[in-house]
């Protein structure tokens, strides 16, 4: 598998001065991270991924996030977990490689020049994991022309 070149750093979508979720990607995915309210207990909190929506919530309530997704994911490879007081839900790109401006849609996108910064370190993530495959396959020797098994010339027929 390629190095990943992490995030230099997490993006936050703030909703009424307050922090709803950040959020980080590489090339195959989109990571959510929502700190998680005190004395809940971690049986309770949910989480729905479908391949163009996100349901995050404590059961029994109306839902904290009930978003679209900004592009589709794979749900067979998208998965959350809980970290001590964090949620972490992982969306796998269905389209890989592309730059997502923010999870879900309509909501926290990022500005243009992060936007164009973002694009930039997963062209260059691409570009490291391109020419880490090269190096690691096999080399086909140079003096191996074409098979010219059953070439009839021409100038015979």
């Amino acid at each position: 598998m390629a190095e990943k070149l992490a995030p230099e750093k997490r993006h936050s979508f703030m909703h009424n001065g307050q922090k709803v979720f950040e959020w980080d990607q590489t090339l195959e995915e989109v990571n959510m991270y929502i700190t998680l309210p005190p004395n809940v207990p971690k049986k309770l909190f949910c989480c729905k991924i479908d391949s163009k929506h996100v349901e995050v919530g404590i059961k029994g309530n109306p839902p904290y996030l009930n978003h679209d997704l900004m592009l589709p994911v794979k749900t067979d490879s998208s998965f959350w977990t809980l970290e001590d007081d964090i949620m972490h839900i992982t969306l796998q790109k269905r389209d890989k490689g592309k730059t997502w401006s923010s999870p879900i849609m309509g909501q926290g996108q990022l500005d243009p020049y992060t936007t164009d910064l973002e694009q930039k370190r997963l062209m260059l993530q691409r570009t490291r994991a391109l020419t880490s495959h090269r190096l690691s396959s096999p080399e086909v020797a140079l003096t191996q022309g074409p098979s010219w098994e059953g070439y009839v010339p021409v100038d015979s027929l």
